[in-house]
Formats: structure tokens, sequence, C-alpha cells
């Protein structure tokens, strides 16, 4: 049986399967994007497919300490669309 690889969501801290957990990553550039592959290279951190961890991760600024790296605003825009859509609402 094949292991599944567990990752922590990086604002709540609850560990989940990595499928079920959004990455963002900042590549070599210091380019930062929303990798739903969970492929792309560079320094990532996971965030589940939660409203409620998006807007604490806003609000605290936690992705960006993580990244080391300002977020705009229209990346957290496009997590927030991939979000809805995987929840349906």
């Amino acid at each position: 049986m094949k292991k599944v690889p567990q990752r922590s969501c990086v604002i709540c801290r609850t560990q989940k399967n990595k499928q079920d957990l959004l990455r963002i990553v900042k590549n070599n550039n210091d380019v930062i994007n929303v990798d739903e592959i969970g492929k792309e290279p560079g320094r990532g951190a996971y965030i589940c497919y939660n409203k409620e961890c998006l807007e604490k991760a806003i609000k605290t600024k936690r992705l960006e300490k993580i990244l080391e790296h300002k977020i705009e605003k229209e990346t957290y825009e496009k997590i927030k669309n991939i979000i809805e859509k995987k929840i349906g609402g």
C-alpha cells in the first residue's frame, strides 16, 4: 500500500493529505504563484481549501512571512477563486 504524503496548513496547523491542501510557491525569481498541481519548484506553503484560513492568512500576513515576500492582492484573489471553486461557493 502506497503512503499518502501529509502536509500541514500554515494557518490552522491541521495536518491533511497533500492533495487536500492548496500550495502557494515562491520560485527562484521571487515570484509568488498558486501551485494547484503541487509540482512547481521553489519554497512552498500549504493552506486549506477554507475561506476562514484564507481570511486569517490575509489578516495576519502569515503566508508573506513564511515565503519572505509580499503577496499581491491579485494573488490573494486568485487563491480565493480557487478555494471557492473547490468548495462550491
